[in-house]
């Protein structure tokens, strides 16, 4: 090779080195999660979807989700589940706490009674109220107990909230450090979890950027090609895709189940009484809500536990059978008749969170409400309001998840101690018969008690770029973020 040749090969082969240095897996991944700037530091037993991301990525469970939504092994690398399915034995994996102190069955009995302790007052903590006994055996094994059989209690441990810590600190599966407005994760190398090492790992990760920003600035960072993966997305800030020209095909819809509807804030005046309270319920069209939303596949119900949820018997159907929005609205259009006689229109507030899709919301529910005479007004998401939008993901797939949500426990307002009476009940039947029958005498008394009033399912979204792995729609919302880390072999 000539010398020219040589001096002109000279930049173009430093500029491929460098290219190679600048390689996807040197580069972190960019991801934003729809919320306030500082919830992704938010702690305690209630954890906004930002910080039940951080914790899920650096305080792992006995068991955790993997991108589909499926459990997977944590702190556990194995369990058993008895044949009565009374017992959970689980065995740990061979590892430190980030103090290095040994990962005994003792240490993670005494983390795991904290994080239930944790959540007292809370529906995460009913939902746990199976639990009879934890107990720690020899070694590096945990046995939990329960009064009577849940079919998804590996659900409810991978939780969040059930991340295991010690000394405040918890073991993977990513290392955090604090930047202003954002947190790094670095996945942590498996022999340094105890787990078998892996081959090229430091080339077949990378690390992740995780920021907390409004939607529609999410949206345009995405759009510009500044961020990779937007999640945690509702209904508030649906239409902005289609305003801001985000590809169709960048858009990933969860298929969730859960709550979506009007909690009774203020049971006074006009809601006092829980006939006035169906009419509400009684004027909503939702068939005009459903093509308004615009979301395909979303699934309208007048039911409080979704159709098709596990322990639901059948016996609870639709409300108001055979008659149409018609029927109904006279209905309720007489019971407001009545009550204004004496008492003047009602007036009612609404309290919804910021969003176009908010206010495509409130449209349809001010025009349903004038259909029988209700005057309402849109009200901020935490100010004072008669009705308040209750938006929330199913954590698992069963009756007992609705009625806990709306328990009286759970919430600060109206509820249905007969209901609550009828879901202990079913929590302590061993029977699936009958336990299912009880959960659906607790879902009557909710529906008579009228104190929710449901439209249907939530609506989630994510925006996912085309350089994007480790990325799944599931049926719970669950997008942990050590795989959107990952590169593929």
């Amino acid at each position: 090779m000539s010398p020219k040749l040589r001096r002109l090969l000279s930049p173009l082969v430093l500029l491929v080195a460098l290219g190679a240095c600048n390689s996807a897996s040197d580069r972190a991944v960019e991801a934003v999660v729809v919320g306030e700037p500082g919830s992704l530091f938010v702690s305690g037993p209630r954890l906004p979807l930002a910080a039940q991301l951080v914790r899920s990525s650096t305080v792992e469970g006995l068991v955790g989700f993997d991108e589909r939504g499926r459990v997977v092994p944590a702190l556990a690398d194995r369990w058993i589940v008895t044949d009565d399915g009374l017992s959970y034995i689980f065995r740990l994996r061979d590892g430190t706490w980030p103090d290095k102190t040994q990962l005994t069955g003792d240490s993670a009995r005494t983390a795991l009674l904290q994080a239930i302790t944790a959540l007292r007052g809370t529906a995460l903590a009913q939902d746990l109220a199976g639990i009879a006994e934890v107990r720690a055996m020899a070694g590096r094994v945990v046995e939990i107990r329960l009064r009577q059989q849940q079919p998804d209690f590996l659900q409810l441990l991978a939780q969040p909230e059930l991340g295991l810590a010690r000394k405040g600190r918890g073991a993977g599966p990513m290392r955090l450090k604090r930047e202003e407005g954002s947190v790094l994760l670095t996945p942590i190398a498996p022999e340094d979890r105890g787990l078998p090492q892996v081959e090229d790992w430091a080339e077949r990760t990378r690390k992740l950027r995780l920021s907390a920003l409004p939607a529609e600035r999410a949206i345009s960072r995405f759009n510009a090609g500044e961020v990779d993966v937007v999640l945690g997305g509702r209904l508030a800030d649906f239409p902005r895709l289609d305003a801001s020209g985000v590809s169709r095909g960048a858009i990933r819809l969860d298929p969730v189940a859960g709550l979506f509807g009007l909690a009774v804030v203020a049971p006074q005046g006009f809601l006092a009484a829980a006939e006035n309270r169906e009419a509400i319920a009684m004027a909503i069209d939702r068939d005009a809500l459903a093509i308004a939303l615009n979301v395909g596949g979303w699934t309208a119900t007048t039911r409080i536990v979704n159709p098709g949820a596990g322990d639901d018997n059948g016996t609870v159907g639709e409300r108001w059978p055979g008659e149409g929005l018609a029927e109904r609205r006279a209905t309720a259009a007489a019971r407001v008749a009545r009550w204004s006689a004496d008492k003047g229109q009602p007036q009612l507030r609404i309290a919804l969170p910021s969003g176009p899709g908010s206010d495509l919301l409130f449209t349809r529910l001010r025009s349903d409400l004038e259909a029988i005479g209700i005057a309402s007004r849109k009200v901020a998401e935490n100010a004072p309001a008669d009705l308040r939008l209750v938006d929330t993901v199913a954590r698992y797939p069963r009756a007992g998840w609705f009625l806990n949500q709306l328990s009286c426990v759970n919430v600060r307002t109206l509820c249905s101690a007969a209901a609550d009476r009828f879901a202990a009940q079913a929590l302590a039947e061993t029977d699936p018969t009958r336990r299912a029958d009880l959960f659906a005498q607790a879902e009557a008394q909710l529906t008579i008690a009228n104190s929710f009033i449901p439209f249907g399912v939530p609506i989630r979204w994510s925006l996912i770029s085309g350089s994007t792995t480790g990325f799944m729609p599931n049926p719970w919302n669950v997008h942990p973020l050590l795989p959107l880390a990952m590169l593929p072999k």
